[in-house]
């Protein structure tokens, strides 16, 4: 495993489950198969040191900890196969996990939050680097690194893409967290490793000798930085977004989104008929009362779609796609365990040209984006995954046009409720795993209040670019 010169190995060992898995092999679903060609998940977190615990007392806490939570997630300690006939599976093996303990003594928390772009050396934090996903059938499915800094702890996860996806990923992490604080009884919410539905193919995945390459360049020079949006900038964009007038400045507040999107009956009626008053005053059309309400995350995705766009000074005839990765568990009739394990996500393209991008006002690109997540309903799971099956393919992650933009994780993942025993993270960050021109990663904001955090990559000069654009960093709350 690579290491720059500021963090080294001190041991590496296997963690086995605690008890013997009974969970049989595990078919690969058509929102797995694709995956075999992206890198690992690479998502950890930054805490204190915790001091009432020695170093040695630590890194065993840790292993056992991740010893029962490997019984618990069977698959994260198995391994790939691939039958006769071509179909993939995840074996219940009991292969175990890699553990690796490193030292990063001369790093301090102030070097991760503190730069202006996110340093390379926090890359270093994570296993498995540049490590493919097919390469599961011969390789750990998970490794966990854990560097001690001078101040503070970094756990850091790799776990195989064709294996988990963000919903799965963080339930496993924020139970390792419960594990190793020694609680009798699990409170997390157990895994779901049903296989029985639209998304388990008779369809073979046929892929070259060796296995699939990345479909994108890992030598690219990029930039790095996350841009924080506080709650209530967030309500203005929103406000903005859904060209809100004076007639509703005091129900902006009602509007505005709880924590993870939910509203109470009472406040649906508000909204209800706050709608039927923009109506009565002309303040939108019949025709657009059915999406009034672009969400505060649509309003912060149209907002960096124009930002990027102009900053790439893109041709106004260039068409420009806008992705987002859609969790179908929901969408499904009848709807997937919302803990189902595995990936159960598609891709949802959205495509404009440049010039309408940024001709058109901030509502026009929100719609949009509104439109094809709401449209991405049961019946176009069903198509997408009919037009998987007419032609198995891998996932073609990267920009090969220059004019893309892929967003992906979500402000809804509860990634600061993980406390292994001595308090919530500081920080979340990711690896250089799957990065590109236009990668853009969504973290919910560390106060749980509705702030959000954009991890975003880009090309140099078009970083250089965006963090000139007045509208977009009119927005900003503050920058690490």
């Amino acid at each position: 495993m690579p290491c720059s010169p500021v963090i080294s190995v001190v041991s590496k060992s296997t963690v086995f489950p605690d008890r013997k898995s009974t969970l049989g092999d595990l078919k690969l679903s058509v929102s797995d198969l694709p995956m075999l060609s992206c890198q690992y998940i690479q998502k950890g977190s930054l805490f204190t040191r915790p001091l009432q615990i020695p170093n040695d007392s630590l890194i065993s806490l840790l292993k056992q900890g991740l010893s029962r939570t490997l019984s618990l997630f069977p698959p994260l300690a198995g391994r790939l196969t691939t039958d006769g006939y071509g179909h993939v599976f995840l074996t219940c093996n009991d292969a175990g996990a890699d553990f690796i303990h490193a030292n990063a003594a001369d790093v301090f928390i102030r070097d991760i939050l503190g730069p202006t772009h996110v340093p390379e050396h926090v890359w270093d934090f994570f296993a498995c680097d540049g490590t493919v996903s097919y390469a599961g059938h011969f390789r750990p499915i998970l490794a966990v690194q854990v560097t001690e800094l001078a101040d503070g702890v970094f756990i850091g996860c790799a776990v195989n893409h064709a294996v988990t996806d963000g919903t799965s990923f963080w339930n496993f992490f924020n139970t390792f967290a419960e594990a190793c604080r020694g609680v009798k009884r699990i409170s997390r919410p157990s895994p779901d490793f049903s296989r029985d539905s639209i998304l388990i193919s008779k369809a073979v995945l046929k892929l070259p000798e060796g296995g699939p390459k990345v479909t994108f360049s890992n030598d690219a020079s990029l930039r790095e930085r996350i841009f924080s949006f506080s709650r209530e900038a967030i309500l203005i964009l929103k406000d903005r977004t859904n060209n809100r007038t004076a007639l509703i400045e005091n129900d902006i507040e009602i509007l505005g989104k709880q924590k993870n999107d939910t509203y109470s009956q009472s406040d649906n009626n508000k909204v209800a008929s706050i709608i039927e008053n923009w109506l009565k005053n002309g303040v939108i059309s019949k025709q657009n009362a059915a999406v009034a309400e672009i969400s505060s995350f649509q309003s912060l995705c149209a907002l960096l779609w124009r930002a990027v766009t102009r900053a790439r000074k893109l041709p106004s005839s260039k068409t420009t796609t806008f992705r987002m990765a859609v969790n179908c568990r929901h969408r499904l009739e009848p709807k997937l365990d919302p803990h189902y394990f595995g990936n159960a996500i598609q891709s949802v393209p959205t495509c404009a040209s440049a010039g309408e991008v940024l001709s058109r006002d901030l509502r026009w690109c929100a719609e949009q984006l509104n439109e094809s997540v709401r449209a991405h309903d049961n019946a176009n799971v069903h198509l997408f995954v009919k037009d998987w099956e007419s032609n198995p393919r891998c996932f073609p992650l990267g920009n090969p046009n220059g004019a893309s933009i892929t967003m992906g994780s979500s402000p809804r993942f509860p990634m600061y409720d993980n406390d292994f025993g001595w308090g919530r993270p500081l920080a979340v960050r990711s690896g250089r795993a799957n990065k590109f021109d236009g990668k853009i990663s969504a973290f919910p904001g560390r106060d749980g209040n509705g702030t959000v955090d954009l991890e975003v990559v880009l090309s140099p000069e078009t970083m250089a670019a965006l963090e000139n654009d007045s509208e977009f960093m009119h927005y900003v709350s503050s920058v690490f």
